[in-house]
This record gives C-alpha cells, structure tokens and sequence, in this order.
C-alpha cells in the first residue's frame, strides 16, 4: 500500500511536467509504474496471509516501510539524471549517494540538500522534493492506517510507532478516524497557505511548493537562498511564519483550533510552554540583532549587513528573529537570514534551540518541548524528595500525574539522545577530517550532527542556513542520512530492530 500511495504522488510530478513541458515525464512516469509494480506484486501475493499485528510487526513495518519508501522515492532522480541539462551536472554534483541523501533528507523532512543551485532543476523534480517532505510530514504509514481497514487490518500498533505521542488525547477513538481526521488537517492547512502565499504575491509554483515543506516541517525551497529571496515581501514571510508555528502544535490541537475551540489549544501545558519560549527566545534575539548587528550601534561592514538581513528597522530585526527561531525549533530549516552572522551570543542561542524540536503529535523533529518539561518537572521533584523521602510527589502534566515508566521513558530517550549526538559529533569529525580543518571543523561536526539527528537540515560553521551538505564526504553523507532517519522515528523505533528483545519469540 505504501508503493501504490508513492507511486500516485509521482504521477502529479508528471503533470507537472507536462504543463512546462520538460523532458522528464517519461522518467517520472517510468519512476511511478515501478513502484506500483513492486506495490501490487506485494499486496496481490499477500492478500490472504495472516493480517493480525503485534507490536513487533509495528516495528517491522514503519523500519520496512521507511526502506522502501526510500529506494523507490530515489526512482524520480535516477532516472531523470540521463534527460538532465550539463548546466545542472556543472552547478550540482550528481551521483546515487547525493541522491539517496536528497531522498533521505525529503522524507525525513530534514531539509539538508546536497544541490547547490536548485534553481535549474526541473520543475518536476522540484515538485517531487516538495512532495517528498510533505509525504513524511505526518508520515505516510499515517496516511495508509486509514486504507488498512479496508483490508482487515487494524492500526494502533502503527500508530504508535509512527507518530508516537505521550498525551492520551484522541479525536476519536477509533485510530483509523483519527489518521484521517488528521491528514485532513493537514491537507487544509496546505490549501489555506498556498491561496494566502499566492494573494502575498507569491507564484503559485512557488506557493504551492513552500507551503508543502512548511506544514511538513521540511525546509526545501525552490530559491537558493530559501525564503530570503522574499525578504521585501514581510507579508510573505509572516505567513510562512504563522504555518511554521502551527506545523509545530500537536496536530489534535489543530483540529480544534479548525473548530474554533481556543481553549483547548490554551488549556495544554505543551502548547503553553511552547509558544512562551518562541515568543522569550525571539525577544533576545530581535534585542540582539537590533542593538548589536545594527550599524547605527555596533560597526558591520554592508556587505555582513547584507548577509545577516539586520538593517535599522525594529520591525525588520524582530521579523528575521521571530522567523528564525520558529524556523530552528520546528525543524523547518526555512531561511530568512544568516543567522550565524549575528553575534556568537546569538549563535550559541540556535545551537542550543537545535535540541529543543516542536511538540509530540507535530510535523517536527528533535527532543519535543513536552519532553523537555516533564524532565524539568522531574528534576525539581528531586529537590523535592531529598527533603521528603517517604513522600509520593509524582510529575504532573495537565494537572494529570504522569505514570513513573514514562518518566523513565522519556530519561531513557533523552540520555540516548545525547550520547548519539556525542559519538556522532565524534564520528563526523573523523570522517570529514581535512575537509575543513581547524576549529571550525569541530563547531561544523557538532552542529551537524545536531542538526540531522533532529531533522532541522542547516547549523553552525559549514554546515550553516546559507550553506549546503555537498560538501560533505560520501562516507559523511550515508551517516548522515541514517541520522536522519534515527531521528524522524524518535530513535527508538529503529534501534530496537537491531537488539536481541525484538526477535525472541516470548
């Protein structure tokens, strides 16, 4: 079912083709008729096996799933490649680990790119990069639990591991209603966004293109220099802030901000906690930049002014500042600004914003607030019992007590999160070693490695907003891309296929 969906999500990219006439319809259409192949040999071979899911089976499919979805997502490029103009193999280096990264990079919603001048693509294939990251926005095994009842199959187990949630709320309690409940969010929120970038004064292949890598939390832009390219357009830049957010929120409360129940959006400590800290750490940042990478207070030369989008207005210092932070916490990876060109204060702010992400239920990637609050609230409970050790003081979350295994959860995953940072900062400095020597290399490793593994795409050093990961090394760019895919599943989901625990048959 996942080949099938894929290969009707091909078949827009040729219609899209086909109206600016390009010379890539065959391949698409080719990439598109494979995969459907591959998908019904599938489904038609194993329609009358066991349907019954464990938990296992969970595992095993969105791990499955995720390959294939991949290898055959890859289709598009490979075979496009032949029909491509010398000015694109001039300006981008073409070979199957650059594009096996783009594909890892859309599905994921990463955002890392390894094309350096996207402006030269063909329509088709920048169409396709767009639909890749809204596919893996909300996830594509999402979108299948609302087919898989017509074949007998129940989906919770998929659910739960696709889009893992700590909170207990539900539209509906059937799963099936709630994944299309969902992905009709999802849809309209697209739509809304495409008719107001196209009244901002957008194309409408170019709104239709960023508003699928906006609610997706995704990143890739049809200009090389991202959404900075509309930087005399503030009414374009508030809007694709405003879906920014909203691709950050749990995608229930969503579907009550839809129905008009502000309340609810407002009654969830998540939600609460998240918007303070945009709204706190925007406030610094517009500070920073309107006092500090100003002219008028601080001597830059025009040519950094330029880079790092500060100018003399407060509206302009705030705006990049709000857009920036909403940008890096939702790991959308969108640029308005070179933000590494704003003090090191300001630099060190985004480093550390690389580890917060969005919140459980969104399109982003990253640790996710909720997690970082009830590991706040924990932590000071701690104070707590050291002072009163036979008392019960459990952690609470919208005024609920939270059960101790989740708390353990939630340690176990932050501590595995950290170490992996850790060992792949280490490994990514090794494998890149020479490539760009000296300090700046150790920020770049650092950085990258933050950035991958919480599919935010853009970080520090030479891997920053305005830079690309072409430069990486062939070894680098498979690590990252398994980073990428660690982190989009919440670490968890794939590296319990690689222990013992999962295949013991008790």
């Amino acid at each position: 079912m996942l080949m099938l969906i894929n290969s009707l999500f091909m078949l827009l990219c040729v219609i899209v083709s086909l109206i600016y006439k390009e010379n890539i319809v065959l391949p698409l259409l080719i990439s598109s008729f494979i995969t459907a192949g591959f998908g019904a040999i599938c489904y038609f071979t194993t329609k009358n096996a066991h349907k019954k899911l464990n938990r296992r089976d969970g595992y095993l499919i969105v791990g499955a799933g995720w390959v294939f979805l991949i290898l055959s997502g890859s289709l598009p490029y490979f075979l496009s490649v032949p029909y491509l103009s010398p000015e694109v193999f001039m300006a981008n280096d073409i070979h199957a680990t650059n594009l096996i990264f783009e594909t890892v990079a859309g599905y994921t919603t990463t955002g890392s790119t390894i094309f350096e001048d996207v402006e030269i693509l063909p329509k088709g294939i920048l169409f396709w990069r767009s639909l890749t990251q809204w596919i893996g926005g909300m996830g594509i095994i999402v979108l299948t639990i609302a087919i898989l009842p017509l074949l007998g199959i129940g989906g919770m187990q998929l659910f739960v591991v696709e889009a893992p949630v700590i909170s207990a709320d539900k539209i509906h309690p059937r799963i099936t209603d709630t994944a299309k409940r969902l992905w009709f969010v999802y849809v309209l929120l697209t739509l809304a966004q495409i008719v107001l970038l196209y009244i901002a004064g957008m194309g409408w292949f170019d709104a239709i293109n960023h508003s699928l890598t906006t609610l997706s939390s995704g990143g890739f832009s049809t200009k090389n220099i991202s959404t900075s390219y509309w930087n005399s357009f503030p009414a374009i830049q508030y809007i694709i802030m405003f879906f920014m957010f909203l691709s950050g929120v749990n995608f229930v409360l969503n579907h009550f901000l839809l129905k008009g129940d502000l309340k609810k959006m407002f009654k969830n400590e998540e939600f609460r906690w998240y918007l303070g800290l945009i709204v706190f750490m925007s406030l610094i940042v517009g500070f920073m930049i309107f006092n500090f990478a100003n002219p008028l207070h601080h001597s830059i030369p025009d040519a950094e002014l330029t880079a790092s989008g500060a100018n003399y207005s407060i509206e302009n210092s705030f705006r990049s500042s709000f857009f920036q932070v909403i940008s890096v916490i939702t790991s959308t990876g969108f640029t308005s600004a070179d933000y590494t060109q704003w003090t090191p204060f300001v630099s060190m702010l985004f480093f550390a914003l690389l580890f917060v992400g969005g919140s459980a239920g969104s399109t982003s990637g990253g640790v996710k607030v909720i997690r970082h609050v009830i590991l706040l609230k924990n932590s000071v409970l701690e104070f707590k019992r050291l002072i009163h050790p036979n008392a019960i003081l459990p952690v609470r979350y919208n005024h609920k007590s939270i059960s101790q295994n989740i708390v353990y959860n939630i340690l176990a995953f932050f501590v595995m999160y950290m170490f992996i940072w850790i060992a792949s900062s280490i490994i990514l400095a090794l494998i890149n070693e020479g490539v760009n020597p000296g300090y700046e290399e150790f920020i770049s490793a650092m950085s990258l490695s933050a950035a991958s593994l919480g599919n935010i795409g853009s970080g520090l050093g030479d891997y920053g907003p305005t830079d690309t990961s072409a430069s990486l090394t062939i070894a680098g760019k498979w690590f990252c891309a398994f980073l990428m895919i660690l982190g989009r599943l919440e670490l968890f989901a794939i590296l319990i296929l690689f222990t013992p625990y999962l295949w013991r048959s008790n």
